[in-house]
């Protein structure tokens, strides 16, 4: 498993020991990958508009292809959905 994120690594490097990650975190501070899946979108906060990345978990299989995706990440509900996602493709 991998996390990717915007953030920089010392920034990773802190929230995955806060939190005691048992994964390795990407750092995709260009927005490159971002981009690529198309996660890269136009937010709005407090009313000024901003380019940001949408909070999406791709469920990427063994060959490389996506299995799933997690649109509307909520912390509290996550994990329980990407174990769905990940047992409905195991076929």
């Amino acid at each position: 498993m991998l996390g990717i994120s915007g953030d920089k690594p010392s920034a990773q490097k802190k929230f995955k020991e806060k939190y005691d990650l048992p994964y390795s975190l990407l750092a995709d501070e260009d927005k490159a990958v971002a981009k690529k899946f198309g996660v890269l979108k136009e937010k709005s906060m407090y009313g000024k508009k901003y380019m940001g990345i949408d909070r999406t978990t791709f469920v990427i299989s063994p060959q490389g292809t996506v299995s799933a995706i997690i649109n509307g990440v909520k912390p509290e509900e996550h994990a329980e959905a990407v174990m769905a996602a990940m047992k409905s493709r195991k076929g």
